[in-house]
């Protein structure tokens, strides 16, 4: 996601730049090939930067935020700080707290849809007392949307909209694997087939992609699963997503990258179905 943005935005004119101190070398080939350059630290990141947008995995947010307060606090710059991670509303209030003692001013955003490219629609939704710096992308062709004036706002729409979508993945990737297990398989297609066919072959087409984005993904549940307990609501629901990812995330089928072909869904479910525990 955060390649694809930074190609957007260089592609629209925009000098844009990223710390790739530490990253895997896969991130520095997206990097090049979006023609983003590396500022080489956090401080030369802080310091050379009006806007940084955080875009990475859910569980690196808050420490992601924390070095750049820290090097807002070192250099004296002030970038404003576009939260941009899918992370429950009360964890983007810790982190726009801590920015805001620093100094920066913060943006709470959530990215809804695949990675912008030419004919897609990503909608980057903003929030907080000023998003006019997030907004002012619009010039680049990003499609961003302002909700309302508080932080939390953004995030928590992020939050309830990806419980609908890999929420229901991993709950269709659980009842196909317990199928298959169960040497039901054959039979619950059937009966897609004669009650729910459409919705059944839409969900499944969106299976094989899953693995990958496993590992990522458990933080994302963890997050929604806070954000439904802090409003007094149960977070089994999304917990129990998330061990689902855990549990996908833990075979082989999660090394692959998004530059190798997805696995078809039946040897999918057939790696999954061996890995549980045997009766015997």
């Amino acid at each position: 996601m955060g390649a694809a943005i930074g190609a957007t935005l260089t592609a629209a004119g925009f000098d844009a730049l990223t710390c790739l101190e530490g990253r895997s070398e896969l991130t520095r080939t997206r990097a090049l090939e979006a023609n983003v350059r590396d500022a080489g630290s956090m401080d030369d990141l802080v310091r050379e930067s009006s806007l940084l947008l955080s875009v990475l995995v859910p569980a690196e947010a808050a420490a992601v935020a924390e070095q750049a307060a820290q090097a807002m606090e070192r250099t004296g710059a002030r970038p404003v700080f576009a939260e941009c991670n899918a992370i429950a509303p009360r964890t983007v209030a810790a982190i726009a707290e801590r920015v805001g003692a620093a100094g920066g001013g913060v943006i709470d955003a959530g990215i809804i849809g695949a990675p912008p490219r030419p004919n897609r629609s990503t909608r980057i939704y903003c929030s907080g007392p000023d998003t006019s710096a997030l907004e002012a992308l619009s010039e680049a062709g990003l499609d961003i949307r302002s909700i309302g004036p508080h932080i939390g706002q953004a995030s928590g729409l992020k939050m309830v909209y990806a419980a609908s979508t890999k929420g229901t993945t991993a709950l269709w990737t659980e009842l196909l694997v317990a199928a298959r297990a169960l040497e039901l398989h054959d039979a619950l297609l059937a009966e897609f087939t004669v009650s729910r066919q459409e919705t059944a072959e839409r969900l499944m087409r969106e299976v094989p992609g899953m693995p990958r984005r496993s590992r990522r993904w458990v933080g994302e549940m963890e997050e929604i699963a806070a954000t439904f307990e802090a409003l007094g609501l149960t977070p089994r629901m999304m917990q129990g997503a998330a061990d689902l990812f855990r549990f996908v995330g833990q075979s082989p089928l999660a090394d692959q990258t998004s530059r190798e072909p997805d696995p078809p869904l039946d040897a999918l479910l057939q790696a999954l179905a061996d890995r549980l525990p045997s009766d015997e």
